[in-house]
Formats: structure tokens, C-alpha cells, sequence
């Protein structure tokens, strides 16, 4: 398989929601997407959705839970594509009430385990097994699914806009999530490869719940603009749609 425009580009949990809407979004470009699935039946069926609407998208089986399944696909793209352009880092987990409660104090050590797990660590064991990948690519880009929940600054404001969502795993998993797109982009930045952090906004997904404002076919804006940055374009940012979110 190739790209109508030779780029290939892996995103994580796919097969709805936001993650689906980023590969049709950058289907569209013309770029081969390959969806990174836990349950191969459900991308199967997401993937010829988006070959109905003419994108080259491609099946992997990857879970987050399953830190083994991240070399498995790194092999399947060398061996298919011989090399990554874009990684979007969507696949993400949440374990608690985000809205109205302050868990700090009774938070258990089972929910920071298994949210650290998805969120960061995950990430990181995948990232990792990419970047000899990603860095063949002429111009590598990888895109961190955050949440404006991570910033510190926000959080800590007299009249914090985000004051009710307390939900410490999650917010606190994000937040190491952008101390490592921040130390990465550092490590990489006499390279060809951009990496940044995006807050896709506050989505009706599984995840966020049907009191979300944002409809799910308006979330990928962010992380599909910083997917196909040019050469000039930002690294170790910290981003919704064309704006600057404070750390």
C-alpha cells in the first residue's frame, strides 16, 4: 500500500470518536492511514468506512494496556510502509468523575496506576518504538492527544475557567504527558520532526460524555493541523486548534 502523497501516519485508538475523525481527516489529504485498534473487528469495520469514502486506511492491533503490542506495530509498518511521517498519540483512558469532585485526597493507588499506564507510559513505549520510523520520514510530526485539564496555570488561577474538573488521575496524566512532549521536542529540535501537544476541546465522545459542547466531526481541527505542519511551523507546543494553551 502507498500513499496518494507517499505520507503514512499511525493513530491510536481509531476506530470512533475522536481518533476516527483524525484519520478521515487526514485520509482526505490523501495520506495512508493505519488505525491502531484494540479490538481488530470494530477497526475493520472503521476502516472500510473511510475506503468507502476513498482513503487508503490500513488495520493494527494495538492496545495501550498491552505494552508488547507497540513493537508488534512498529515491525507491521517497517515491513508494510518502511517508515512513519505522522503519530498521533490519541488513545487515552478516563477512570473517574471529572466534574464537581475533588479526588485529591481519596484517589486510589489502582486508578493513578492504570490512568498513568494508558496516558504516559503507553505513549512513551510506543513513541519510542516509532521514532526509528519516524525519523526515515522527511518530515516527521507527532501529535499528543492532551487536554487543556493538564495546565497547571489554568488550574492554579484566582478564577480558574476549569475550577470544578478535579479529576486528579487524569489532569495529572496529561500533565506529565506535556513535560514529555516538551522534553522530547528539546531532544529533536536539530531534527526533521515536530512534536506538540493538542487539546481537541471538550468532545461528545465516549470519553467526554454527552454534556460535551464540542460535536465529534469538529475535534481533529487541532491535532490534523499539527499532524501536517510545514517546516516552519511550532514544536513543544501546547495547542487547541490555532492557539497557545498555557502550561
Amino acid at each position: 500500500m502507498a500513499a496518494a502523497n507517499g505520507k503514512v501516519a499511525l493513530i491510536t485508538g481509531a476506530n470512533r470518536g475522536i481518533g476516527y475523525e483524525t484519520a478521515k481527516d487526514l485520509g482526505l489529504q490523501g495520506i495512508t492511514v493505519i488505525l491502531g485498534v484494540r479490538d481488530i473487528e470494530s477497526g475493520q469495520e472503521a476502516a472500510n468506512k473511510l475506503q468507502g469514502l476513498g482513503i487508503d486506511a490500513a488495520v493494527v492491533h494495538y492496545d495501550a494496556a498491552k505494552p508488547e503490542t507497540a513493537g508488534l506495530v512498529a515491525e507491521y509498518i517497517k515491513q508494510h510502509f518502511g517508515k512513519l511521517d505522522i503519530l498521533v498519540n490519541n488513545a487515552g483512558v478516563l477512570k473517574e468523575n471529572l466534574i464537581g469532585v475533588n479526588n485529591s485526597s481519596t484517589v486510589s493507588s489502582t486508578v493513578l496506576h492504570e490512568t498513568f499506564e494508558i496516558n504516559l507510559f503507553a505513549v512513551i513505549e510506543l513513541t519510542q518504538k516509532l521514532l526509528p520510523l519516524i525519523k526515515l520520514a522527511s518530515a516527521g510530526r507527532i501529535v499528543n492527544l492532551s487536554s487543556i485539564l493538564a495546565s497547571l496555570t489554568l488550574h492554579s488561577m484566582a478564577d480558574s475557567p476549569i475550577e470544578p474538573a478535579k479529576g486528579f488521575a487524569y489532569n495529572a496524566s496529561k500533565t506529565a504527558l506535556n513535560a514529555y512532549t516538551v522534553h522530547l521536542a528539546h531532544e529533536l529540535k536539530n531534527t526533521n520532526i515536530k512534536i506538540n501537544a493538542a487539546h481537541p476541546g471538550w468532545v461528545k465522545t465516549q470519553l467526554g460524555g454527552e454534556h460535551a459542547p464540542m460535536e465529534v466531526e469538529d475535534s481533529s481541527k487541532t491535532s490534523v493541523r499539527l499532524a501536517t505542519l510545514n517546516q516552519d511551523g511550532e514544536s513543544g507546543g501546547f495547542f487547541h486548534e490555532n492557539d497557545a494553551l498555557p502550561w
